[in-house]
């Protein structure tokens, strides 16, 4: 009995185990079949379609899309005419870069000229192409160019000392993105009337500076003031958005060439939280902003000294020549007195993304390099006012920081008849009224309410109340009632400032916790003017600084009062 029993077991465990391998292998089959399909599908798919399937953040850092296609057979190309091309790259680098040398020599130095320009033997090499979407009136290209190449370039320098230097330019290495626009496109061969060239992104640029037949570090700061003087003719004269156009039929193409299209005002308002460089105190932060970076149009702040909330309020202006491209950078540095100063951090915006006409007030964190987003220390912020004024729209939009505001203003008074008894005497050039009418007037700032405030008591509640100050007038005071055990309260209080200088003053609201035998500080709002002089009034809702929590409810009303000065 026992015999029958085991061979019926054993049976059933043997179809058993057949019918759990052939359901194994058909549920194996499908899922091949639907991966193949799926992989099927995903190899139609676009680059664009995979990123809209999945976001960013679902890739590692090195997966990187591309539209760049491969150049060998330009390289084999260009490798067999490199010697002719040779002889005329050199002839326009000669002709293009050397009167720019002179425009940028530092003033240490004389004259700088090329006495031997030769590339060398070996032709660069193009790593890829991408061909750039436009408005379809012509075609743009990006070549990818490495060349680590053995040129003979030879400068002759003269020092402000009346030192003559053969310094020759060995070991370079250059990286970089070329863009290469046909427009207009045209009917007649070869179908497109210039051909505009420029320097897009430069990502590497690697030399060597030798002095023949000495040292050059035997001279204190030559080196440094060679490098500086090569890179802004570099930057001022071939890199993007300055663009070299060659005409290839008949034709006026004014409009290809670079054009300034607008301005940049910024507000450099203030930093917080600084990391601090020094051993003995704390770091003397200065900031450096610029569109472009050349030395003759960089704006440098002024130094706070040992502070890490530096409050600055200056204003700079930009001139900006193409939106789509181009970044402010703003970096932070610790000002070292007579070593060289020491980067904090840096931040950029893309101006493509402010509203022209709009007041945008932003705070940016302070990264250690604009290229590598890996950084994850904490280095500070810094605070800006950016406002984009376009110049085909400088009739819509009002620039506070114009001097056409303060004179537009007065001249409203004055063809409404109200300023026409104190105004009848005055007779001066439209020059001397831009130069003379100031930006003047009342600042009502209505204190509403605020959130969520921090407790300050024993209790679990706080009595705040704010103290309002002028930047300018810092003597002059005013505060909200004290609100008791609450952290939301109302005051619904409105003060006046008189303001004399409305785009470089600034109003400071610090919020206390009223205690019987003294007070605790708790936080405050660093607040410029120049919204509330373009909208005229507004309310907003303001964090606090240096608090845990909490918000300032207010609301601003500005009235002008546009006078002369004498």
């Amino acid at each position: 009995m026992s015999f029958f029993l085991g061979i019926v077991l054993g049976i059933a465990f043997g179809l058993g185990l057949v019918i759990a391998f052939a359901r194994s292998e058909t549920s194996r089959s499908k899922r091949r079949r639907e991966l193949a399909a799926a992989v099927a599908g995903f190899s139609k798919m676009s680059f664009q379609d995979s990123r809209k399937i999945f976001p960013a953040a679902f890739y590692p850092s090195w997966v990187i899309f591309s539209h760049r296609q491969k150049l060998k057979w330009l390289n084999h190309e260009l490798i067999k005419i490199w010697p002719y091309a040779n002889e005329a790259a050199s002839e326009i680098i000669r002709t293009s870069i050397e009167p720019v040398l002179e425009q940028y020599k530092s003033a240490i130095l004389s004259s700088f000229k090329f006495s031997k320009l030769n590339l060398g033997t070996v032709a660069p090499q193009f790593t890829g192409v991408t061909i750039i979407e436009d408005d379809g009136c012509g075609i743009t290209m990006e070549l990818e160019l490495t060349w680590d190449g053995n040129p003979n370039i030879v400068l002759d320098i003269q020092t402000k000392l009346g030192v003559v230097l053969p310094v020759q330019v060995k070991d370079i290495g250059f990286t970089g993105v070329f863009r290469v626009i046909f427009k207009p496109l045209t009917e007649h061969f070869p179908c497109f009337g210039a051909v505009s060239y420029s320097l897009r992104d430069k990502k590497k640029l690697d030399f060597t500076l030798k002095v023949i037949g000495g040292e050059i570090s035997t001279i204190p700061g030559i080196s440094d003031a060679i490098e500086e003087t090569i890179h802004d003719a570099i930057e001022d004269s071939i890199s993007w958005p300055v663009r070299k156009v060659v005409p290839i039929l008949p034709g006026d193409y004014s409009d290809l060439e670079l054009r300034p299209v607008g301005t940049l005002e910024v507000k450099l308002v203030q930093a917080r939280n600084l990391t601090n460089k020094d051993i003995i105190g704390k770091s003397d932060p200065f900031a450096v902003l610029y569109i472009r970076p050349i030395r003759a149009r960089m704006k440098i702040s002024k130094v706070i000294s040992n502070d890490l909330n530096p409050i600055w309020n200056e204003h700079f202006e930009f001139v900006v020549e193409d939106v789509p491209t181009q970044n402010l950078v703003v970096k932070i540095y610790d000002d070292d007195g007579v070593r060289p100063p020491e980067l904090i951090g840096c931040a950029q915006v893309r101006l493509k993304d402010l509203q022209p006409g709009k007041v945008e007030d932003i705070w940016l964190k302070l990264v250690k390099d604009l290229e590598v987003q890996r950084d994850k220390k904490d280095r500070g912020q810094v605070h800006l006012e950016l406002l984009y004024c376009p110049y085909d729209m400088e009739d819509e939009i009002v620039n506070p920081f114009a001097h056409q505001l303060s004179v537009t203003s007065l001249e409203k008074a004055l063809k409404s008849g109200k300023s026409r008894t104190k105004a009848s005497h005055i007779h001066r050039t439209p020059t001397n009224r831009k130069r003379d009418v100031i930006l003047r007037g009342v600042l009502s700032v209505t204190v509403i309410s605020a959130n969520n405030l921090p407790a300050m008591d024993m209790s679990g509640k706080s009595d705040p109340y704010v103290v309002l100050s002028m930047k300018k007038m810092s003597t002059i005071n005013n505060k909200t009632r004290v609100v008791n055990e609450s952290l939301n309260p109302i005051w619904d209080q409105t003060f006046d400032f008189v303001v004399e200088d409305g785009l470089h003053d600034m109003l400071i609201l610090e919020v206390w916790d009223h205690d019987t035998f003294g007070k605790d500080y708790i936080g405050r709002c660093i607040l410029t003017l120049t919204k509330v002089i373009m909208e005229k009034e507004y309310s907003d809702s303001f964090p606090l600084e240096g608090a845990k929590s909490g918000r300032l409810n207010l609301h601003f009303k500005w009235t002008p009062l546009p006078i002369y000065r004498a």
